[in-house]
């Protein structure tokens, strides 16, 4: 069976990512911040082996490609995310805060999919997937606002972007994926849609992703996104 890696594993997306892939008997690579603390990560069955990451440790992120040197990754889903504040005054934003959201959303893919590429690379599906936003989209943006994290996704939809034509020649498919508005931490009780829905719809457009689609923008339900 094939063999996924995802980051942000202890809860949301990316739990439900763990728990579909598993179910369906994909080998299991889910790493979070605090394996311990992850009690419904742990209740997952399946060949599911967790991993300690704090995808903003540059010493761990190298610890987790040399532990996993000889393994071969046909999935690899950036998953792990963050807002950042979710009340910006402009005059007042908060540059600590920016520098932290962009360091988790569009610096922490990159660095975890440059150490993995090799893994990535000999495995059978040759795919690379982050979870990011519609709100990262230019065209798409229609008021103003929550500057961190939208310019946080419009900066991973470009270094993912870029990304896809680097490695084209090696034949490794690289995509992004708008999750929709959905009930998480993040999301909050009011959005529109339950994670097991928007997973096992993400899960279809991965199943269909072909060399054409590297570096394409999608929604959830599979409809490309405008940039």
């Amino acid at each position: 069976m094939p063999t996924v890696l995802i980051t942000g594993s202890s809860r949301g997306i990316g739990l439900e990512f763990v728990r579909q892939y598993a179910a369906d008997g994909w080998r299991v690579i889910a790493t979070c911040r605090n394996p311990k603390g992850a009690k419904e990560l742990a209740k997952v069955e399946g060949d599911v082996k967790i991993r300690p990451l704090d995808v903003t440790d540059g010493t761990q992120v190298k610890a987790l490609a040399r532990a996993l040197k000889s393994t071969s990754i046909d999935l690899l889903i950036n998953s792990a995310g963050m807002y950042g504040p979710r009340k910006e005054v402009l005059g007042k934003v908060d540059v600590a805060a920016w520098d932290e959201v962009f360091h988790v959303n569009v610096m922490a893919p990159l660095l975890l999919s440059e150490v993995l590429v090799e893994q990535v690379a000999r495995s059978e599906k040759k795919t690379i997937v982050t979870i990011t936003s519609r709100m990262g989209s230019i065209a798409l943006t229609d008021s103003g606002g929550a500057y961190i994290y939208r310019s946080s996704k419009a900066a991973v939809n470009m270094v993912m972007k870029g990304l896809s034509m680097t490695l084209k020649p090696r034949g490794i498919i690289v995509a992004l994926i708008h999750p929709g508005w959905v009930r998480t931490d993040m999301g909050g009780a009011g959005a529109h849609i339950a994670p097991p829905e928007s997973v096992a719809a993400m899960r279809d457009v991965i199943a269909g992703l072909k060399p054409k689609h590297s570096g394409s923008l999608f929604n959830y339900d599979g409809a490309e996104l405008p940039w």
